[in-house]
């Protein structure tokens, strides 16, 4: 047997360098490269690796939770098809991944993990940043990934990733299983030798099938959908996964039956298809939400209904409503009691469409769907309007004048706040792939990160970045990032002086804001409403490298937007918004309970208000 004699680091980059995928004859490599932060735990191992071998590039990020958000939005924008290592030392700079691994494991997104480890030969333990425990010496900080990633393991001889790095690729090329892989890496392992086969480090392709519905529960679909006078869609991030956009644009075509999309499925339809309902759920809009509160048949579509899309199991309020889940994964086929089709989601479109050739909802139904779309369409115009809207100026207002700028081809990414809640309602959507939301795990700092990886993917594209003030505190560093690559983002900072959305809710349960708002302590009640922390975003944005432009109204910003695409580097705009201009909530409700015992009169009336809409929620049997 032939071998070759590389460190553990070296072995590691090799194989990832010949790893391939395939999909409807499409082949390409499937590692763009490594993210991350070296430091004493991995510089000796992979990091000597990743400058022997530069074909595999590495990209020096300024947070490791960072790293792996710009590694989640990469997977994203190319459908799960592709994916970034990242790696990190021991100690810190492992554990600020943990937040990254969860996003891309809740969020189905492939992403390998690299941390470096503890030495696995003893003798000179404690080493530094060890986490020592009295009753193992097989334990460190890197078991916390364990409940968040999808296949971990700690690699503690050299041979043993010739049997661990093929499972990382089975479960990261996993249509149905993906998210966090992480392998653990002791640092004397890294920099230890063997002579691996050389068969490890063939080009290796791995072909992601295209799952078709099985016959007796596509003819057993067949039957509910043909039984149904109210049938409602729900498309979720499968579809965009899946590209089958265009057969869902048909199939809605073809039979009629309305469309409400959940976060991660918006774009699944334009806008102004005549069957798209818009968003659906807590953020959703009045057509889609009344629609399904009557649906009789809910047709889930690569959805996992989360609560925001449920509305907290109260937005299918029809005794008689019944499920059919169409879904790669049979974790998520199976939920509220649907008839499962596993399958993929264009596949089982195409499959439905070609066996219900003459089959559609009553013209009734049918223009009664067309009717919710002009007036959501008519609403958004209203929203985006703000007429008489002076400064602070509404956040649907900015919402308004980004969209207006952007190309059909742009993106506009988010992640948290109340800004998802309103691009979910007032975003129109005209390229599948250009709403760019995290709402799996709303990880505040995600936005300029996922920004530069969604530039990474699509550098054709303009990226426009949106952020509120409560992010962009806790992770601005990697403008330093796109400056240094030369990946240009257009982010647009609202300045809402706190939580915003937390400040909304706060106030629904009673509460009235405390503790959302960015203000001084006041020395004379000991509170926090003094007056406004004064920062200069702008200046601070300046000083990361970024072109920096504040504007205080809906004019400046439109010019600014304009002034933005003329630059070749990262340009942020600070805009001032008021957040008590709210975009309202449509038809819908979420479950935030309410202390059930309070001396505060809003809290007690807010609780009574909770225990009477709560009843609404259900069990589907």
């Amino acid at each position: 047997m032939k071998t070759k004699r590389l460190t553990t680091g070296q072995a590691i980059i090799q194989f990832l360098l010949h790893q391939h995928v395939e999909r409807d004859g499409k082949r390409q490599p499937f590692f763009a490269g490594c993210l991350g932060i070296f430091g004493h735990g991995c510089i000796a191992g992979i990091g000597q690796a990743l400058q022997q071998y530069p074909q595999f590039r590495y990209y020096l990020t300024k947070n490791e939770q960072a790293s792996v958000h710009i590694a989640a939005a990469f997977a994203k924008m190319n459908n799960r098809l592709r994916a970034f290592a990242c790696v990190s030392s021991i100690g810190p700079g492992a554990t600020n991944m943990v937040s990254g691994a969860a996003l891309a494991t809740i969020n189905r997104l492939p992403v390998l993990l690299l941390p470096g480890d503890i030495f696995a030969r003893r003798n000179v333990a404690p080493v530094l940043q060890q986490l020592e425990q009295p009753y193992s010496q097989d334990l460190s900080v890197n078991d916390a990934f364990k409940p968040v990633s999808k296949y971990w393991d700690r690699i503690n001889r050299a041979d043993q990733v010739v049997c661990a790095l093929p499972e990382v690729m089975r479960v990261l090329t996993s249509q149905a299983d993906t998210g966090a892989v992480t392998l653990a890496l002791p640092q004397d392992v890294q920099t230890e030798v063997f002579d691996y086969p050389v068969e490890l480090f063939a080009d290796r392709v791995w072909y992601l099938p295209r799952p078709v519905p099985e016959a007796t529960l596509l003819n057993r679909a067949v039957d509910l959908i043909r039984a149904s006078k109210r049938p409602l869609i729900v498309a979720g991030g499968g579809v965009l996964y899946s590209e089958a956009h265009e057969a869902m644009a048909a199939f809605a075509a073809q039979t009629g039956i309305p469309v409400g999309e959940t976060q991660a499925g918006k774009g699944s339809l334009r806008y102004d298809h005549p069957q798209n309902l818009g968003a659906l759920g807590v953020t959703g809009t009045f057509g889609a939400n009344l629609i399904a509160r009557e649906a009789d048949l809910v047709i889930g579509i690569g959805t996992r209904y989360s609560d925001f899309t449920t509305a907290s199991k109260t937005a299918f309020q029809n005794p008689k409503v019944h499920f059919l889940n169409l879904n790669v994964a049979e974790f998520d086929a199976f939920k509220h009691s649907a008839l499962p089709m596993i399958a993929d989601a264009r596949a089982a479109l195409k499959a439905l469409g070609r066996a219900l050739r003459g089959w559609q909802v009553s013209a009734t139904y049918r223009k009664r769907g067309e009717r919710f779309n002009r007036a959501w369409d008519a609403e958004v115009s209203r929203i985006y309007a703000a007429e008489g809207d002076r400064p602070p100026i509404s956040q649907g207002a900015v919402i308004g004048a980004v969209n207006e700028a952007a190309r059909p081809q742009d993106v506009v990414l988010c992640a948290a706040g109340s800004l998802p809640g309103d691009l979910h309602k007032l975003w129109r959507t005209r390229d599948p792939k250009g709403y760019h939301l995290e709402y799996g795990y709303s990880c505040m700092g995600y936005e300029i990160a996922g920004g530069l990886g969604a530039k990474l993917a699509a550098p054709e594209r303009e990226v426009y970045v949106m952020v509120g003030d409560g992010s962009w505190l806790m992770m601005s560093s990697e403008l330093v990032t796109s400056v240094q690559e030369g990946c240009k983002l257009t982010v647009v900072m609202l300045d809402n002086h706190g939580f915003q959305s937390i400040g909304g809710l706060s106030q629904a349960i009673g509460s009235g804001g405390f503790g959302t708002r960015y203000r001084c302590r006041n020395p004379k009640s000991g509170r926090l409403d003094g007056p406004n922390v004064p920062v200069d975003y702008a200046a601070n944005a300046r000083s990361l490298g970024a072109h920096a432009i504040r504007v205080r109204d809906v004019a400046e910003l439109k010019a600014a937007l304009a002034e933005a695409r003329q630059q070749t580097r990262t340009t942020v705009i600070v805009v001032e918004t008021d957040p008590e201009k709210r975009v309202p909530g449509y038809e819908s409700w979420w479950d935030v309970p309410v202390a059930e015992v309070s001396r505060i009169a809003s809290v007690r009336r807010a609780r009574k208000e909770y225990e009477k809409t709560k009843t609404n929620e259900r069990y589907f049997l």
